[in-house]
C-alpha cells in the first residue's frame, strides 16, 4: 500500500509537466505538429490577414471563419447579413482577407487559410467551422487537401456556390482576354482544380455542406460547384422559386443563410428537412437592412467588376506547386 501511495506523488508532476509541454502560449489549444509544405508566406503577412473582432480564446462553441469569395472583401461579402447575424447571436467568427483581393495565386491565398485554421484552433481550443463562398469554398478545401494537420482542426465545411470543379463560363472569358491568375484557376477542370480534387473531394470527420443555385451565371454548369462525399443542397429543392445568382447566394440569400446556420447548430451537415420553408416567402436574409441593401449590393459588383477589369491579365493559369505536381 505504501508503494502505490507513493507513485501518483512520482507520476502527477511528470504528467503535469507533459501537459504544460503540449500547450502552446498565449494560446489555449494543444500543440499539433505542422504537417505539408512549408508556408512559403511571410509569417507577419499571415497573422496581418487573420481578423477576429472579439476574443476567441474562451469560446464557448466552434469558432467561425469567414472566407470570401474572388474581388471582395470579406465585409463585402459577408456584411450584409452575416457578420451582422455572428454579432447578433454571440457566435464567434473570424475572417481572412486574402491579399490582392483574392485574385492572385489561390495556392499561395491559401496559406493565409492553413494559417486562420491553425491559429484559431490554437488560441480557442475548439474546432473551426468554415463558410466560404465561391473561391472561399475553394481556398479552405486547397489547404485542407494539402496540409493534413488541419483535417482534425475543422468541424464544419460550409461552401456557398464552391468553384469545386471550376466553370465553363469562365473558361470562355479567360480564352478571350486573358484572366487574372486566380480566375484562370476556376475555370472548369483547371490543373489546379484537378490537384485539388485528387485524392478525393472530402476527409473523414469533417461535416461537409454545399449550397448551390441553379442560376450560378459564373460556375457553370452550376452542378460543377457540388462536392462529391458532401451534403449538396440546391436552393430550388426548397424554394423552386429562389433566383439567387453567385452573387445574391453568398451575400444575402435567405435560404442559404438558414442551411448554414442549421449545419452550425447541429452535429452533421446541414439537413434540407430543418428548414422552415418559411423562408421561401423571405426576401432578404435575416439582419440585412432593406434601407441600405439597393447601395450595398451595388457596391459589392463595384468591387466585383472593377477587380476583373483592371487586375492584370495573364494568358495562362501559374503553375503548379511542386508539391501538388504528383
Amino acid at each position: 500500500m505504501r508503494v502505490r501511495r507513493s507513485r501518483p506523488r512520482l507520476v502527477l508532476p511528470a504528467l503535469a509537466a507533459l501537459a504544460a509541454a503540449t500547450m502552446l502560449l498565449p494560446g489555449v489549444g494543444s500543440a499539433v505538429p505542422d504537417t505539408g509544405p512549408r508556408l512559403s508566406v511571410a509569417a507577419a503577412d499571415l497573422a496581418a490577414t487573420l481578423v477576429c473582432p472579439h476574443p476567441i480564446e474562451h469560446a464557448e462553441r466552434d469558432v467561425i471563419l469567414l472566407v470570401p469569395g474572388t474581388t471582395v472583401h470579406p465585409r463585402t461579402n459577408f456584411g450584409m447579413s452575416w457578420i451582422k447575424a455572428f454579432e447578433a447571436l454571440g457566435y464567434p467568427y473570424c475572417y481572412v482577407v486574402t491579399p490582392h483581393a483574392g485574385m492572385d495565386d489561390i495556392q499561395v491565398s491559401s496559406e493565409h487559410v492553413v494559417y486562420a485554421i491553425r491559429e484559431i484552433h490554437r488560441r480557442s481550443g475548439r474546432k473551426v467551422d468554415i463558410i466560404g463562398h465561391s473561391q472561399g469554398g475553394t481556398n479552405p478545401r486547397w489547404a485542407l487537401r494539402w496540409w493534413p494537420d488541419t483535417r482534425a482542426m475543422v468541424g464544419d465545411y460550409i461552401g456557398i456556390a464552391p468553384s469545386a470543379h471550376g466553370g465553363k463560363a469562365v473558361n470562355n472569358m479567360c480564352r478571350r482576354d486573358g484572366c487574372a491568375p486566380a480566375i484562370w484557376q476556376q475555370t472548369y477542370m483547371s490543373n489546379f482544380v484537378r490537384a485539388m480534387n485528387s485524392g478525393g473531394e472530402t476527409f473523414p470527420g469533417i461535416d461537409y455542406t454545399v449550397v448551390w443555385t441553379a442560376y450560378d451565371e459564373f460556375l457553370t454548369p452550376p452542378e460543377s460547384t457540388t462536392i462529391a462525399g458532401a451534403t449538396n443542397i440546391k436552393l430550388q429543392d426548397i424554394c423552386p422559386g429562389d433566383t439567387s445568382e453567385h452573387v445574391a447566394i453568398g451575400t444575402h440569400d435567405p435560404v442559404t443563410f438558414a442551411i448554414a446556420i442549421d449545419a452550425l447548430n447541429h452535429d452533421g451537415p446541414a439537413d434540407p428537412a430543418r428548414i422552415d420553408r418559411a423562408v421561401c416567402t423571405q426576401a432578404l436574409a435575416p439582419y440585412v437592412d432593406p434601407v441600405t441593401f439597393p447601395a450595398d449590393y451595388a457596391k459589392a459588383w463595384g468591387e466585383i467588376m472593377t477587380q476583373i477589369a483592371t487586375y492584370p491579365h495573364v494568358k495562362e493559369e501559374p503553375p503548379l506547386k511542386p508539391y501538388a505536381r504528383a
